[in-house]
């Protein structure tokens, strides 16, 4: 009998087991800890203090902090994971070094840009010559705009903001220039911006300025004077391999698959804690936490994507080399850039993709339950989502702001962990953490990718996407 007792008990504690490990929302969200996105916000921020200040692409932060993915998903969770290291190469740029010296032969803070072209020829001093402002529009973004300015052999001073910075430089080159220095339309440290390896070739060299100085040399060429100022840019470009980490559970129907993309590089100015520490230390969290389960019907994969802050290079390779099957096979892909901004907004993604709402409304709900001011945002070109977007694959996400207000330190060497708001990140993790669950157990009410001729968005746009950075 006592036998019998104690194997009965046993079967008894093993079907409770059981059940407890049966995934629910509910149980994703209560395992999403603060203390645990912190640790990993501190690890990234501790990797970027070994390896020169940041986490980019082709430096060694960057490959430390695939290691760090990898330490878990491939070497602890390898049990209830499947890993993909998928490696690409990519024209990697950096600034070794860049001065401006201002008319009184002043040394002037300058800030590199990714891709910023070199003075190969030495450096330059000329003289400035100044172009209008159209904040409405954009200073120096149209041809109109450059109407009567002859900048043969000038350096252009260019306000920032509206345009790509690389068509004010295109514009700069077809008038004359030697070269832009461009102030920055707002106070404060101007931020890190790409220029994009498709224009290698095509600009002239740049520097970036702090609005006040830009602004007095304004007023001192409309008050007549001709001011002598210097630009030397000392830049390397060269092909360099970096990597996407791909992590797929083992259980679930791999014909419908829920995707979680973060981008797990930094700019060169600073270690990205917040841009995109804060997704990529979500992403950590939930596939830690959702590891602990079973009885979904859905497979799960998280997306680490590389060379981001380099024109979403990693996504569009990966979304380049889906087969239509394997693009079939998406059902639904989140995107979490910057979800702990120390001011934040809380915007969920829903673009117009009747499916987007299949998930952007549980995160609007959640949020919205928790007490944050949830609202509906439209896409942009400037993050992950991109490729996906132009599969048709329903796609949604969350976003609490780059730039001042929101986030001063966006793209600066501020940009520690001491630059995220642990409370709207750890919020935004749990309300991903419950709806991807959700659809792990049903894509009830989710519809397939859209593939209509009436989607400007599809297949062939994503290759030449991939296609024109691949040949830069």
């Amino acid at each position: 009998m006592k036998s019998f007792g104690l194997a009965l008990a046993t079967l008894f504690a093993s079907r409770a087991l059981a059940t407890n490990n049966i995934l629910t929302p509910e149980k994703l969200e209560a395992d999403i800890k603060l203390e645990e996105l912190e640790r990993n916000l501190w690890n990234f921020d501790r990797i970027a203090g070994e390896n020169g200040g940041n986490r980019a692409f082709g430096l060694p932060g960057y490959r430390a902090s695939v290691d760090y993915i990898l330490e878990r998903a491939q070497t602890r969770f390898s049990a209830q994971y499947d890993t993909l290291v998928q490696p690409f190469n990519h024209t990697f740029a950096q600034v070794r070094s860049i001065s401006v010296t201002g008319p009184d032969g002043e040394a002037v803070e300058v800030v590199p840009l990714i891709y910023n072209p070199g003075t190969d020829a030495g450096p330059i001093s000329a003289p400035l010559i100044d172009t209008p402002v159209d904040d409405e529009r954009g200073s120096a973004c149209f041809e109109d705009q450059w109407e009567g300015i002859d900048a043969t052999g000038k350096l252009a001073l260019v306000k920032r903001g509206t345009c790509a910075i690389a068509d004010k430089l295109k514009l700069a080159k077809a008038h004359g220039a030697v070269g832009v220095i461009m102030y920055n339309n707002a106070p404060g440290t101007p931020s890190s911006a790409t220029l994009g390896a498709e224009n290698a070739g095509l600009l002239v060299p740049i520097g970036t300025i702090y609005e006040d100085v830009g602004a007095s040399w304004k007023a001192r060429l409309a008050a007549g004077e001709e001011l002598v100022v210097g630009l030397a840019v000392d830049a390397v470009f060269e092909e360099r391999e970096t990597w996407n980490v791909i992590v797929e559970t083992k259980e679930g129907d791999p014909d419908n698959v829920v995707v979680l993309g973060a981008h797990l590089d930094s700019v060169q100015a600073g270690p990205g804690i917040n841009d995109d520490g804060s997704g990529s230390s979500a992403l950590v969290e939930i596939m830690t936490a959702l590891r602990s389960y079973a009885g979904f019907a859905n497979k799960v994969r998280f997306a680490w994507w590389g060379a981001e802050e380099s024109g979403l290079i990693g996504s569009l390779y990966y979304t380049s080399g889906l087969t239509e099957e394997e693009a079939d096979r998406i059902r639904f892909y989140f995107n979490y850039d910057m979800v702990g901004s120390p001011a934040p907004v809380f915007a969920v993604y829903a673009g117009d993709n009747p499916g987007d709402l299949a998930g952007a409304q549980p995160l609007v709900d959640y949020l919205s339950a928790a007490g944050r001011d949830a609202y509906f945002g439209s896409f942009g070109s400037s993050s992950d989502y991109v490729g996906f977007l132009d599969l048709g694959i329903p796609s949604s996400g969350i976003f609490t702001g780059a730039g001042p207000p929101t986030d001063p330190c966006y793209h600066l060497a501020c940009d520690t962990i001491s630059n995220v708001d642990l409370e709207a990140l750890t919020t935004n993790t749990k309300a991903a953490a419950v709806v991807a669950a959700g659809l792990a157990l049903s894509l009830d009410g989710v519809p397939p990718r859209n593939k209509t001729t009436l989607n400007a968005r599809n297949k062939e746009h994503v290759r030449a996407r991939f296609d024109k950075w691949k040949l830069a």
